[in-house]
């Protein structure tokens, strides 16, 4: 076993990324960090890193335990990294699937009435400034 091995490889092989092109793909497009930059594919990581990948709405930050390049089971991926994701990243993962309307598709047609009602109910709430005692009478 090798105490390197490339960006994109562990992604895929800590099955962090379904495929390795998609791994790559998303090195290219600049949603992945090492310590804060941006790196290519073939950029080598080592134990200790923590790689950081945007997948929308939040970003994911992992630890490097292991350098493989290999894919592994589900069992052993707690040897491979571990999840350090800031708790403040899972609630923002929570707001956007209580929201709903947020993931909504391009191209997936009109809201329904339910999501244009909370939409409304969403942008009234955000037009409201609380600071302000005028609003509260």
């Amino acid at each position: 076993m090798s105490d390197i091995a490339r960006i994109d490889k562990w992604l895929w092989a800590a099955r962090i990324f379904k495929t390795r092109s998609l791994a790559a793909n998303a090195c290219k497009n600049g949603r992945v960090t090492v310590a804060g930059v941006s790196r290519k594919p073939s950029h080598n990581i080592k134990v200790g890193d923590v790689v950081s990948v945007k997948k929308a709405p939040i970003t994911y930050s992992f630890k490097v335990l292991k350098t493989i390049e290999q894919r592994v089971g589900a069992k052993l991926i707690p040897e491979v990294y571990e999840n350090v994701t800031d708790a403040k990243q899972y609630e923002l993962l929570e707001m956007s699937r209580i929201s709903g309307f947020v993931d909504r598709a391009r191209g997936t047609g009109r809201p329904t009435k339910k999501e244009r009602r909370a939409m409304e109910a969403f942008i009234y709430l955000d037009d409201c400034d609380l600071d302000n005692e005028e609003d509260l009478d």
